[in-house]
């Protein structure tokens, strides 16, 4: 029998399909491991100092950007973009790297046909709040690694620095006395078994101030591990997409993203446990 002839293709793929290979295709090469690897190459110097910094203004970000929803929602359209627009973060070389490997991405796709037609400064902002949002996801990544060092080193729940300050200062303090102990470090273990080291506040709090310079500098490098596990659950391509198609559409940044909150929750999370460790 005559095999049936074979139906025609397409020559081109529809232009959706085209935008989305090269979203992977550059998702693979920024945020895979040796991509991100040559990205924090770029930390390796003043980032250091702005970690600190741009974690302590975490809250004052989330803040400024509930305030400008609220203005949103009461119709007070130029307070809350104006609000929005506030650049909150320090720059980190990081994300001014970042920014500029997005903004060569979408003059790529602008060249073949795919990209979106977007005022500039629309894109500008746009490109801005993608890095502001891989940054509150290095800070998850972050809340994660502390929360499982205290399950870890103390078997119990530390789900920021605040919470994990107390245990290491206790720590800290018990080995200590244990080695300065007038009959010997055996003795000693002995002694303080049965009677714990006295604590100061001051120990506790010099303690949480350099958990929160440590926590910054782990912030700094988190996308070591959240970009490549980002990568193979495809979270940065669809977030890639998300923001082509709202570029498409001749918006700008979508608001608050819920990795923010999530960042935040965190805090809200150490906080709490804080107290109640207080009370009890």
């Amino acid at each position: 029998m005559p095999t049936r002839p074979t139906p025609p293709q397409p020559a081109d793929p529809r232009p959706r399909t085209r935008r989305e290979a090269e979203v992977r295709r550059f998702v693979r090469a920024r945020y895979g491991l040796a991509g991100t690897l040559r990205l924090h190459r770029a930390a390796l110097g003043w980032d250091l100092l702005r970690a600190p910094l741009n974690v302590s203004l975490s809250p004052v970000f989330l803040l400024v950007r509930l305030l400008a929803a609220v203005l949103g929602g009461l119709g007070l359209k130029r307070g809350a973009g104006w609000l929005a627009g506030r650049q909150i973060f320090l720059t980190s070389d990081v994300a001014r790297q970042l920014q500029a490997d997005l903004t060569g991405f979408l003059e790529h796709l602008q060249a073949q046909g795919l990209g979106p037609q977007a005022a500039p400064e629309t894109v500008r902002a746009t490109i801005a709040a993608q890095t502001e949002t891989r940054n509150a996801v290095a800070e998850i990544t972050t809340s994660l690694i502390v929360l499982l060092s205290g399950f870890l080193l103390f078997h119990r729940a530390t789900p920021g620095v605040m919470s994990l300050a107390g245990p290491v200062a206790e720590m800290r303090a018990q080995a200590q006395a244990v080695q300065d102990f007038a009959l010997g470090s055996w003795a000693g273990g002995l002694w303080y078994g049965m009677f714990p080291a006295s604590l100061s506040p001051w120990e506790v709090l010099l303690t949480g101030v350099v958990l929160a310079v440590l926590a910054s500098v782990v912030t700094t490098f988190a996308g070591l591990i959240a970009d490549p596990v980002q990568l193979w659950t495809g979270t940065h391509a669809r977030r890639l997409m998300r923001m082509l198609e709202r570029l498409d559409r001749q918006q700008g940044p979508a608001g608050l993203e819920r990795e923010h909150v999530l960042a935040r929750l965190g805090d809200l999370g150490d906080v709490a446990s804080s107290l109640w460790r207080a009370l009890r």
